[in-house]
């Protein structure tokens, strides 16, 4: 099979969150089980830099409305994927990826260039696979064109993130994508008085997909729907949740670059505890022997901060030391510098993102906090067990089917702490009670630890989900 992504973000160029991960991680999945695959993203300022002799093979000019804008399209091969790069430095050569007023213009425009690419270098997919809202136009900008060039394709879009749902307005279907107003009359693409590519995608898609099986469940429910719940109830049969792996050659603690000791379920306690006294001696934490809870994550209202910060306090109160690395929220960012200064010596603060800091965490942390106010997969709490830190979660998504809720009785089959009210006061319960088995009932802790080290988030089972969805699509 030809199977091609399409998304806003892949690793290894660039990343902002879990969906780069997860673009690049299948489609390596894919190429392992022989089939072809294709990844196209923007040629952002990000990816340039990190190209390493990317070739341009094509360029074309795209119409929006009245606008003419030149795409170029640029090839490198690497890890068996072939990645396709759409340039245009009006819209791409800038200083975020995200967060700007015209975003819908700007992937408005990655969708025909995808769309025209496509074409013009001769690649005709089994399968095109998109990501969330920034490309969910392309089927049907495909169907609704009739475009013979793609006759049996079929189309796949995965639901990453249902909180960012590509709105813009009806005239945009003419002003940005040449498509007729007719299909927001009909309720095609509508989505209350507006249009989201998202719904797009959704309708035009053969399949959908979500990160984990609970997310797909909460998004056919008014309650976690955030709006999608009745076109994905119609498309429910047509609608899977496969929970996402990680990339277990990035994040592998017996080889990891990043990391001063290696380690794995049989040496743990001597390679964490010399990974957590180098990591504390590098950020001024006094107390080397302290349990180190870690919090590696975008600084949002979702990812329940308000929590982490209400945890802190109790934390600090009980001995132990937080690492806290992210970035995002202003008024977050600043109150994870307030912490650091009531507590200098036990609460270490970094603004940004460092990937060589972010493996060191994860491989020097007892506990990692991931208390989702929603969480359609999350990585965070996978890569944590990956390095033998129990993850401290809400019970929510992907964070319900990967974290096994130690209760006291089960320490044979659990992998962290869990719990399901999104409250201050559960929170702290919680960590407390992490607390107390790291302090009081240490043979349960390693075996806690030991259970995270030895559970299994590869991508070879869901993988095989993806493959399979892909095959029977293929073979209609």
């Amino acid at each position: 099979m030809r199977i091609a992504m399409v998304a806003s973000e892949a690793n290894p160029y660039v990343k902002t969150g879990g969906l780069a991960d997860v673009v690049y991680a299948l489609s390596k999945e894919m190429v392992n089980t022989g089939e072809t695959v294709s990844v196209f993203i923007p040629l952002y300022n990000q990816v340039r830099r990190k190209l390493q002799g990317a070739s341009k093979i094509a360029e074309f000019t795209i119409s929006m409305g009245w606008r003419r804008e030149g795409a170029n399209i640029y090839l490198e091969n690497r890890d068996g994927i072939s990645f396709f790069f759409v340039e245009n430095r009006h819209y791409f050569e800038r200083d975020n990826i995200y967060g700007y007023d015209d975003d819908g213009e700007r992937f408005a425009f990655f969708s025909l260039a995808v769309v025209q690419a496509m074409q013009e270098i001769d690649i005709k997919p089994d399968i095109i696979h998109v990501h969330d809202w920034q490309p969910g136009m392309v089927p049907c900008l495909i169907k609704e064109n009739h475009i013979s060039f793609y006759k049996g394709t079929k189309f796949v879009i995965s639901i990453h993130n249902p909180a960012f749902q590509g709105i813009i307005d009806k005239y945009s279907l003419g002003d940005l994508y040449n498509l007729p107003v007719y299909l927001y009359d009909s309720g095609m693409v509508r989505f209350g008085n507006v249009v989201s590519t998202l719904k797009a995608g959704i309708v035009y898609s053969d399949k959908i997909t979500t990160v984990s099986p609970s997310h797909r469940g909460e998004l056919l429910t008014a309650e976690g729907g955030m709006g999608l719940d009745k076109v994905l109830v119609y498309r429910e049969y047509d609608f899977c949740g496969f929970l996402n792996g990680i990339d277990y050659d990035e994040f592998n603690p017996t080889s990891d670059e990043y990391i001063p000791a290696h380690f794995s379920s049989t040496n743990f306690i001597t390679g964490k505890k010399k990974n957590k006294s180098a990591l504390c001696k590098e950020l001024g934490l006094k107390n080397e022997a302290a349990p180190l809870f870690s919090l590696v994550s975008r600084v949002t209202w979702q990812k329940g901060m308000t929590l982490v910060f209400a945890a802190v306090h109790e934390i600090v109160k009980r001995g132990g030391n937080v690492i806290l690395l992210g970035s995002g929220e202003y008024d977050y960012e600043q109150e994870m510098n307030r912490l650091h200064s009531l507590y200098p010596d036990q609460v270490s603060v970094y603004i940004g993102y460092n990937n060589a800091l972010a493996h060191k965490v994860y491989a020097a942390s007892d506990f990692f906090m991931m208390p989702s106010l929603f969480e359609p997969c999350g990585l965070g709490q996978m890569i944590a067990q990956r390095y033998g830190a129990l993850p401290i979660v809400r019970r929510v998504g992907g964070l319900r089917d990967s974290v096994i809720n130690y209760d006291g009785k089960n320490v044979n089959i659990s992998n962290g702490f869990g719990f399901d009210e999104f409250s201050d006061y559960e929170m702290i319960r919680t960590c407390n009670y992490a607390l107390d088995v790291f302090y009081d009932h240490k043979e349960d802790f390693k075996k806690l630890v030991r259970n995270a080290l030895n559970t299994d988030n590869s991508w070879s089972k869901s993988g095989e989900q993806y493959h399979g969805l892909y095959r029977d699509l293929a073979n209609k």
